[in-house]
């Protein structure tokens, strides 16, 4: 928007006397804004856009083209894209009546053409995209993502842009295992629980982990390690013996936050989980 200013003078008796300033803004003829339904974002998750286009004038502006750079970034002489347009995702609004779709080029970047806003209207241009592995995981990690309209009856390209934060949160797994697989009666067995963290958060104790199993058969003479350090029963784990029903009490278990690296030649993030094993060896009871 253009802004100006105006001032008044008043003169009487060879004096003059000046009046407040006022200050107005002359609208541009079209108008952009962007904003992403959800601020965050994880990996491989979508991300739905909305970008409305607002005509100040007195004439339609017609075959409009629309581009976002899908928060394209340069890497080693190259460009990364965090985020990929969805196909068939595109709906489009004139003064919110749908319509027919434009034309989608859902390349990187993405471009949308053959867009009208009616004097006095607005359109409404919704899509969704994909978080991809070129998207900054860790707890600092952020995509930017700029739209450009340009066409007819645009003395210059109109831009806007979007924000959205990686997500701060854990995101867990679990595997078990049981060594010996083959075991006589009357001897021990010990079942191995792995916990994996891809998320770029630790578990705290206010996430409640917590692994609850029913060894059948029921074991005896329980030994319980957590990352290789005996856990004690007391506070952080109940057993029956008559049932085998094992839980460890909420909260007792921590897993580490994962790490990311950028691979150098291809700008593809990886993480290396954080992981927390708990071992359980015991006797099995036999009739």
């Amino acid at each position: 928007m253009l802004t100006f200013t105006n001032q008044a003078a008043l003169s009487y008796r060879n004096r003059v006397r000046y009046s407040n300033l006022t200050t107005g803004q002359i609208a541009d003829a079209l108008t952009v804004s962007k904003e992403a339904l959800t601020g965050i974002y994880g990996p491989e998750d979508d991300v739905t856009y909305v970008v409305r286009l607002t005509n100040n004038g007195t004439a339609a502006l017609t075959d409009l083209s629309l581009t976002d750079d899908l928060g394209g970034y340069a890497f080693e002489g190259a460009t990364l894209y965090p985020l990929a347009y969805q196909a068939d995702s595109l709906r489009y609004f004139i003064n919110g009546a749908a319509q027919p779709a434009p034309t989608v080029t859902p390349g990187a970047p993405l471009t949308v053409s053959g867009i009208t806003v009616p004097a006095g209207g607005n359109a409404l241009i919704v899509y969704e995209a994909t978080v991809t592995a070129f998207a900054p995981p860790a707890e600092d990690g952020s995509i930017t993502n700029t739209v450009t309209a340009t066409g007819a009856g645009l003395a210059a390209p109109v831009t806007a842009s979007a924000t959205i934060t990686a997500v701060n949160r854990p995101e867990l797994t679990i595997a078990k295992a049981l060594t010996p697989e083959t075991v006589g009666a009357d001897r021990q067995v010990t079942y191995t629980f792995t916990i994996e963290n891809e998320g770029n958060a630790a578990t705290a104790a206010e996430d409640n982990v917590s692994i609850t199993d029913t060894f059948d058969p029921a074991l005896t003479n329980l030994v319980v390690t957590l990352n290789g350090a005996p856990l004690t029963q007391d506070g952080n784990y109940t057993y029956d013996e008559s049932t085998g029903a094992f839980a460890t009490v909420p909260g007792a278990i921590q897993v580490p936050a994962a790490t990311y690296t950028q691979d150098p030649t291809t700008g593809v993030y990886t993480a290396e989980p954080g992981e927390t094993v708990l071992a359980v060896t015991g006797t099995i009871q036999t009739a």
